[in-house]
Order: structure tokens, then sequence, then C-alpha cells
């Protein structure tokens, strides 16, 4: 398995930060993406991932949520990192949208998230997306610089919407770009329609196959843990009951989930 969103680098994990990532090494995980978040973040996830090369792999960007009044000056930092750690980098991110808890800077996040994605598409690296009440403006913002830079959907910028929960139409759109599914401990959840979802998008005759080609397994450590733990602080070996949730959707093996998100991690991300 490849945990292809957690940040290991935060707060929550720094009084048994070592211990954690042993942990996830013995329970078969093959490595972790850390995205950044804002200007301060940039020298906590690379000091974790220079730390434990090979195993822990950076990604760099401006969150939504810290959108602010110094977004200029934030942004300014975060790019600059992003051209001077280019060689290290496996993805930009964690950038997007998020309208849930205030809208103030609605659109000023819109200018960083197409700020972000240009950057992205002239460095060739691929972008770990958020979203969260904003489905309509990332999925038009993301067209329109596809669109600019090639005819999408065959444009080089691709990603993965992480912690995809949304409906099958938003799913076919960002399939139909060329974007995947980061698939969390969300689907665990009592109330949570994202695994009807996935079955039904798999039974589209213009879709079968394509889905499972296009799911990656994710953490957003330490949130969002699976049930049984959710409420806990979130670890990667966790990602097994993501797994075994999806295996019942696919109707296959445990197995067959976690060599399919390896694989999909690994081609998305550039991991060897």
């Amino acid at each position: 398995m490849i945990d292809t969103h957690i940040h290991i680098d935060e707060e929550a994990y720094a009084p048994d930060r070592e211990e954690v990532i042993a942990r996830q090494r013995e329970s078969g995980v093959e490595g972790m993406i850390v995205p950044g978040v804002n200007a301060a973040s940039v020298a906590s996830v690379m000091e974790v991932c220079r730390t434990h090369p090979g195993y822990c792999y950076p990604a760099l960007g401006l969150h939504p949520e810290d959108v602010k009044d110094d977004w200029e000056t934030q942004l300014a930092v975060v790019e600059n990192a992003i051209r001077a750690h280019r060689s290290e980098l496996v993805a930009v991110g964690e950038i997007g949208l998020d309208y849930y808890w205030d809208k103030t800077y609605k659109e000023e996040q819109k200018e960083v998230l197409r700020r972000q994605l240009l950057l992205a598409h002239e460095l060739n690296l691929p972008v770990i997306l958020h979203n969260r009440e904003a489905t309509e403006d990332c999925l038009r913002i993301l067209k329109e610089i596809q669109m600019v830079n090639g005819k999408c959907p065959n444009s080089k910028l691709t990603g993965v919407f992480h912690c995809f929960n949304g409906s099958r139409e938003t799913a076919r759109q960002i399939l139909d770009m060329g974007f995947y599914l980061g698939i969390g401990g969300v689907i665990t959840f009592k109330n949570c329609k994202l695994a009807d979802t996935l079955a039904e998008l798999n039974t589209t005759p213009s879709l079968r196959g394509r889905v499972g080609e296009r799911l990656l397994l994710e953490t957003d450590g330490p949130y969002m843990a699976p049930v049984p733990h959710r409420g806990q602080r979130n670890e990667s070996r966790l990602m097994s009951y993501v797994a075994e949730k999806l295996a019942e959707v696919y109707d296959c093996t445990v197995e067959e989930i976690i060599t399919a998100t390896t694989n999909n991690a690994k081609r998305l991300f550039g991991i060897k």
C-alpha cells in the first residue's frame, strides 16, 4: 500500500513520529506522500522526507484554508520552494478550494488555485486537490487550465481529487479529465454513499474497467481514521479497512485492491 496523502510532518505525530513511520513499514505500507499546506510547512515536509528518502515523498502547495490577507506573500514563498525543490517533489499540493468554513477569500482562493495549477503544468507535476463545497468552481478552473495548455482531456495536467466523496456525475467528469480519485476512511462511515457511487460507476458502460485504474488509497492522517478507529489519530496501516471496503465494492480480493491502487500511485506520482 502507498498512502497518497498523510500529514506525517504535523504536530499530531511529533511525540512518536519515528515509531509511527516504523510501524507503517512493518505493516506493509510501501510509502507515504506528504503534502504541504502553507509556507511554514515547507521546512517540516522537506525535513521528514529527507529523513526517510524513498519512503516519504514530498509535495508542496498552499491549501485553500491558508489563503488569507497575506496570501500573496504565502504563495510567493510556496512557489519559490516548489521551483527550488522540483527534483525532489512528486506533486504540487495540497491545493484547491474550500467554501465550507469561510467564503471571505473565495476569489483569492480561485486565483491561488489557478496559479498553482499553471505552475504544476509548467513543471510537469501532478496536483493534489482539496475540494470542499466548491465542486463547480474547481472543475471549471481545471477545465480552463487544461484547455489553455492542451485540448481537454489530453492536457498533461493531471492529479488526484483528495478525499473524494462526490456524486457519480462529479466522478465521471474527474475521470474524463484524466484525474484520479483519492479514497480514504470516509468510505467506511455509516451514512457514506461513496461505496454505492463507485459501484454504480463501475457498471456504466463508458467507465467500466476505468474506475479501478484511477483509485488511490489515502488517509489524510492524522484525520479521518476509518471505522472501527474513527476519532483516533489516523495511520497509514489503517488503509487496510478502506481496501476491504473497496474489495466488497468491486467483488475482488483485498490483495487485488492493494496491488491496483499501489500501481496507480506509482504511475501518477512517478514512484519507482
